[in-house]
C-alpha cells in the first residue's frame, strides 16, 4: 500500500518534460510546475520568436517569464524522495525477470528503481541516494529505471534528445537542432508526446466507437435470431396443431366412410341373399315339375286322356 501510495505521488509530482520528479520546481504563469533545466531548455528553443509557450498546455507568455524556484513544492518533494526511498524493504527487492538491475549492486542484483542519464546507469533505492543526497549529482537527469538508456542519448553528441524532429521524426539533442536539423520543423520531446498521446487517445476513442457500434450491431443481430427462433417455432406449432387437426378430421372421415360402405354392403347383401333365396326356390320349383313332367311323358300313350287332363293343370 505505501508503495502504491508513493508511485501516486510521484505521477502527482512529475515533470511533463521528463517525466520524473521535480528537481529545481519552478510554476511558471499558467499554473504548470517544471523542472528548472527542463523548462529553460524549452524554451530556449524560442528566444528566436520571443514567443514561450507551456509544453503542457500551449499558453503562450511574452516576455519571458522570470524562474523562480517553489520552495514549498520542493519541500514537499524532498519529504516524498524520502519516503520513497523508505517505501521498499531491501529484503524484497531482488531483480527478477524483466526488471531492470542496478549496475551498483556486486552479488545478487537489486531492482533498479531510477536510471541517470548522465551516469547512463541504474540505482537501486540503496544506491540512488547519493544522487539526492550530494550536491555533485545535482545535475544529473534521473527518469525511471530503463534498460533503454542509450536511446534518449544523442549518439552523435551524448547528450539528452530533448527535442524531436518531425521532418525526419527522430528525437535529436539541442546541437543536432543547431546543426544537421537547423531548418527541420523541431519540438521539444514532452511536446511531440504530449501530441503523440492526445493522438493515440483519439484513436484509442475510434476504436473503441467502433467497438460499441460492432456490440450493438452483435446485440441487434442476436435479438434477430431470438425473434427468428421465436418466429419459427411458432410456425413450426401452428403447423403441427394444424396437421393433427387435420388427422383427426381424416381420421373420422375414414371412419365414416367405411361404416357408410359397410352398412351399403350390408344392404345390398341382405338385398342379394332375398333374391338368391327366391331364385333357388323357383329352380327347386321348376326341377320339381320339370320331374313331374317327365314321369308323366312315359305313362303318355297308356294314360294319355288322364295326362291330357294332368297337362291341363300345369298350365
Amino acid at each position: 500500500m505505501a508503495e502504491a501510495r508513493v508511485s501516486e505521488d510521484q505521477d502527482q509530482f512529475s515533470c511533463p518534460v521528463c517525466l520524473d520528479l521535480l528537481k529545481d520546481p519552478v510554476t511558471i504563469p499558467c499554473g504548470h510546475s517544471f523542472c528548472m533545466v527542463c523548462i529553460n531548455a524549452c524554451w530556449n528553443q524560442d528566444d528566436q520568436r520571443g514567443i514561450y509557450s507551456c509544453p503542457q498546455c500551449r499558453q503562450t507568455f511574452s516576455p519571458r517569464p522570470v524562474l523562480c524556484r517553489n520552495y514549498m513544492l520542493a519541500e514537499v518533494l524532498e519529504k516524498l524522495k524520502k519516503t520513497e526511498l523508505q517505501a521498499a524493504s531491501p529484503v524484497h527487492c531482488y531483480a527478477g525477470p524483466g526488471d531492470v538491475e542496478c549496475d551498483s549492486c556486486t552479488g545478487r542484483k537489486h531492482k533498479a528503481i531510477k536510471s541517470c542519464l548522465v551516469c547512463l546507469a541504474s540505482f537501486c533505492e540503496t544506491h540512488i541516494r547519493p544522487h539526492y543526497q550530494s550536491l555533485a549529482f545535482k545535475k544529473h537527469t534521473l527518469v525511471k529505471a530503463s534498460s533503454r538508456l542509450q536511446e534518449k542519448i544523442c549518439s552523435q553528441h551524448d547528450k539528452l534528445t530533448e527535442l524531436f524532429c518531425r521532418t525526419d521524426q527522430s528525437f535529436i539533442c539541442h546541437l543536432c537542432k543547431m546543426h544537421e536539423h537547423k531548418s527541420h520543423d523541431t519540438v521539444s520531446a514532452a511536446a511531440e508526446r504530449t501530441k503523440k498521446q492526445t493522438e493515440l487517445q483519439e484513436e484509442q476513442r475510434k476504436h473503441q466507437q467502433r467497438i460499441q457500434e460492432k456490440e450493438k450491431k452483435v446485440q441487434e443481430l442476436k435479438q434477430a435470431v431470438d425473434t427468428l427462433k421465436r418466429c419459427a417455432q411458432a410456425a413450426v406449432e401452428d403447423s403441427e396443431r394444424i396437421f393433427t387437426e387435420l388427422i383427426c378430421s381424416i381420421e373420422k372421415m375414414r371412419c365414416e366412410v367405411r361404416e357408410l360402405i359397410r352398412e351399403q354392403e350390408k344392404t345390398e347383401l341382405s338385398q342379394a341373399e332375398g333374391l338368391l333365396d327366391q331364385l333357388e326356390q323357383d329352380i327347386a320349383d321348376l326341377k320339381r315339375r320339370d320331374t313331374e313332367l317327365e314321369q308323366l311323358s312315359i305313362h303318355s300313350f297308356i294314360h294319355f286322356d288322364c295326362v291330357s287332363s294332368q297337362l291341363q293343370q300345369f298350365r
